[in-house]
């Protein structure tokens, strides 16, 4: 980019409630039906994209459809049956869904598991977090990499964590098999791998002349008790309002932590490496780009944590096809 974009790029807010047009363009969002994933789809559809709602649950998908069109009247929208801790059910689905598509603009890595109470594993025999959260998105942006390598000005986007600052991988125990389990470390650890792994894609891509980016997100703190209600999916109560009031001045409503996402798919300005997260105090407010923290950009970890996601995944990433 030319210094007078950069400097053109500095001085033009990024407006929330004006986001530019994306007719004719295509959006996948993964866990789309529910809370921030919800209003990034909502968000994208008032742009005239279409976009894809893809969950494991086609009942509350369709109810978020719904939901979105109840909002954004002529939006188009399909849903899209997905279950990222299956690995061969998420190649075979993102298989199915390349034919049935001519294009792919964004493809929106934002679904996720938080902290769990005890240990549990997927089908594939991976810890259910780390592989649902890691391993699927790998293996779901691995199979439709050549669709959006063939779309203009593609972009993945993946949803980070500010609990990924407070981790670290452990190569030796990736998948938190020594005990003891502690849920919260094992979500930090799932959130950090897909920032590495995600600055680690910008790489190479970048290295390939691929014209796909890699660009990275964080919604802040986000709160059910700040949140707009979206009936039937989300019901804001008083009691739920009231409680959520002291954490206000670093959180947001599901809503605006959205923002940094919507952002990162649709800013002409956005490039592949970067990371947007709220302004405030990286919990709440508009969103601006963010450097990115040494532990999510060191490309010794970034390579060994590619060799080792490829390995447990059982594919590698088709960089060249289709560009």
């Amino acid at each position: 980019m030319s210094d007078a974009g950069r400097r053109n790029g500095r001085a033009r807010r990024w407006n929330v409630h004006e986001l530019p047009p994306q007719d004719g363009r295509t959006f996948l969002v993964t866990g789309g039906a529910s809370g921030i994933g919800y209003f990034i789809a909502e968000q994208l559809a008032g742009t005239g994209a279409t976009v894809i709602l893809a969950g494991r649950d086609s009942a509350r998908a369709e109810l978020a459809r719904q939901a979105i069109r109840t909002r954004v009247p002529g939006t188009r929208l399909r849903t899209f049956v997905l279950d990222l801790a299956d690995l061969e059910s998420v190649r075979k689905a993102a298989d199915g869904l390349s034919a049935s598509l001519g294009r792919l603009d964004g493809l929106i890595l934002n679904a996720g598991l938080t902290a769990q109470p005890e240990r549990r594993e997927t089908v594939d025999g991976n810890e259910l977090v780390f592989g649902t959260n890691h391993l699927g998105h790998f293996v779901l942006a691995a199979s439709l990499y050549p669709l959006l390598a063939r779309t203009t000005g593609s972009r993945i986007v993946t949803m980070g964590s500010v609990a990924a600052r407070l981790a670290d991988l452990d190569f030796d125990d990736l998948q938190a098999v020594r005990p003891p389990y502690k849920g919260f470390r094992t979500y930090g650890r799932s959130k950090l791998a897909q920032m590495v792994l995600a600055s680690e894609l910008d790489r190479r891509l970048r290295d390939t002349g691929s014209p796909v980016a890699s660009v990275l997100a964080h919604p802040g703190g986000a709160l059910d008790g700040l949140t707009p209600s979206r009936p039937p999916l989300h019901v804001r109560t008083a009691t739920g309002f009231l409680g959520a009031l002291p954490k206000a001045p670093v959180a947001q409503s599901k809503e605006h932590a959205a923002w940094p996402a919507v952002r990162a798919a649709l800013d002409p300005l956005a490039e592949g490496g970067q990371l947007w997260g709220p302004r405030f105090l990286r919990g709440r407010g508009r969103p601006v780009r963010e450097k990115p923290f040494a532990k999510m950009t060191d490309p010794q970890v970034g390579e060994r944590l590619w060799s080792a996601t490829e390995r447990v995944a059982g594919m590698g990433w088709p960089l060249g096809d289709g560009g």
